[in-house]
Parts: C-alpha cells; sequence; structure tokens
C-alpha cells in the first residue's frame, strides 16, 4: 500500500486513541494522580480503563503474531529481547517516577499539547531532551 494511506491510517488511528484518552478522562493529570494515591481519595477508573484495553489489545496481538504484516502492508517488527536487565528497570523506574510526579506519560501529553495546556508544552520538551540524551548515551542495540 502507498506511503501516503499508511500515514493517513496512522494519524487516524492517532487521533481515535487521543480521542478515546479524552473520552475517558485519562488526559487529564489529576485523575491519574487519584488513581496513584493509594492512602487518600484512591479513583480507580485508571484500572478499569486499562483493563478494557488489555482486553481489547490481547485479542489483536494473537491475531497479529500469526501474520507477517499489518492489513496495510507494513511488516511486522517484533522486540526480540526477553530478559529483563538493568536498562528496562531503570527505563520502568523513571517512566514511573515522571508518570507519578506530573500524572502524564507520553500519549496523554501529546493529547494536552494538542489542546493548548500550557504544562503539556514542559512535560513534552522535556520528554524529547530525555528521548536525545537516551539515545545517545545508550544507543540502541
Amino acid at each position: 500500500m502507498h506511503q501516503s494511506a499508511r500515514t493517513v491510517a496512522a494519524g487516524l488511528v492517532g487521533l481515535l486513541f487521543g480521542v478515546g484518552l479524552i473520552v475517558a478522562g485519562m488526559a487529564n493529570p489529576a485523575k491519574v494522580l487519584a488513581f496513584l494515591d493509594l492512602a487518600g481519595a484512591w479513583d480507580p477508573s485508571l484500572a478499569l480503563v486499562m483493563g478494557g484495553a488489555i482486553g481489547v489489545a490481547l485479542p489483536a496481538f494473537a491475531l497479529s503474531r500469526r501474520r507477517d504484516s499489518g492489513w496495510l502492508g507494513a511488516r511486522f517488527d517484533w522486540p526480540r529481547a526477553s530478559q529483563i536487565d538493568r536498562r528496562l528497570l531503570m527505563g520502568s523506574a523513571l517512566f514511573g517516577v515522571g508518570w507519578g510526579m506530573a500524572g502524564i506519560c507520553p500519549g496523554p501529553a501529546l493529547v494536552l499539547l494538542g489542546a493548548g495546556v500550557p504544562e503539556a508544552f514542559g512535560f513534552v520538551a522535556a520528554m524529547l531532551v530525555g528521548i536525545g540524551l537516551a539515545g545517545k548515551l545508550w544507543p540502541a542495540r
């Protein structure tokens, strides 16, 4: 399939994902922080959204594992790493600390950026700097 059709499809899927984040309230940092506040006014709705996402993703991944490429012809490039190493643990910890401090992760950050939320600009800038530094300090294997 033509590259422009893939780009349009990716844009539409990204838009659908962003709308889903907004409808579910997951682009709201206060809602995310309320989920992480186990000792206070805990809000379990994030767990329900994640459970719903897992319920949709598991069958889709199971089906895609049987194919060499997607519906639009792009070849699947599945991760080959199978070990839990220091790099994975450090990245996961850094992501978790950042998420817990800001209540924002990369997907909702882009939604908030598109909505013009001022805090999103600083978050996305810091995220891009972090991605750039990580690429320089720890190149892909």
